[in-house]
């Protein structure tokens, strides 16, 4: 079973910074899980944003690249997705997602806020 709980939202400025974290409760080693991050905007479907693997082995979409750092720390259970050079484009509700070998979790969680505007 997965349990998922992301904070770090808020309101910043076009071009600031914020880090994002998901805290995850497994039933297996979180090393173990695939992370991911996906965000949705209000009126529009949830999308892809960023994945690290059990080896560290990072992906981005392309509208992040360059911007948005996903990293995690096994011993705290926790994922992270640093959010520099932020845009209005940004903005949505952010959620964090596991995958144990092959299969995504369909356990979402609340998910954490993000504005970006001026």
């Amino acid at each position: 079973q997965v349990h998922v709980v992301e904070s770090g939202g808020g309101w910043v400025q076009p071009g600031g910074s914020l880090r994002l974290s998901c805290v995850a409760s497994v039933s297996r080693p979180f090393s173990t899980y695939t992370m991911g991050w996906y965000r949705q905007a209000l009126g529009k479907q949830r999308e892809f944003v960023a994945v690290i693997n059990t080896v560290g082995y990072t992906n981005y979409a392309d509208s992040v690249k360059g911007r948005f750092t996903i990293s995690r720390d096994n011993t705290k259970k926790t994922v992270y997705l640093q959010m520099n050079s932020l845009k209005p484009e940004d903005t949505a509700v952010y959620y964090c997602r596991a995958k144990y070998g092959s299969a995504w979790s369909d356990n979402w969680g609340q998910g954490t806020q993000v504005t970006v505007s001026s």
